[in-house]
């Protein structure tokens, strides 16, 4: 993959609470840590955008649904939802 340099100025202190931080949380450099919070907030933005969408969707089924089949769908994502996070943070 090709990689792009780009620079950006920051306060000496904010950086400096950075370095402390990504060193604390155990990664190798600066880089890496800026490069792994910018896909987390990548990932939490398409999240929400997601969320929206789904949203638009609420009450649009084409049939009526039971109470059971509600509380089925919703173990299921609340399972995929707790899946998705156990990967992503471990």
């Amino acid at each position: 993959m090709k990689t792009e340099l780009f620079t950006f100025k920051m306060e000496h202190n904010f950086l400096e609470d950075v370095d402390k931080t990504a060193k604390s949380a155990g990664f190798q450099n600066r880089t890496e840590f800026i490069r792994n919070a910018l896909r987390e907030k990548v990932e939490e933005v398409k999240m929400k955008q997601a969320m929206v969408e789904l949203s638009r969707y609420r009450g649009k089924a084409p049939r009526k649904t039971t109470d059971n089949e509600r509380a089925k769908i919703r173990d299921q994502i609340s399972n995929e939802l707790v899946d998705y996070f156990d990967k992503k943070f471990k």
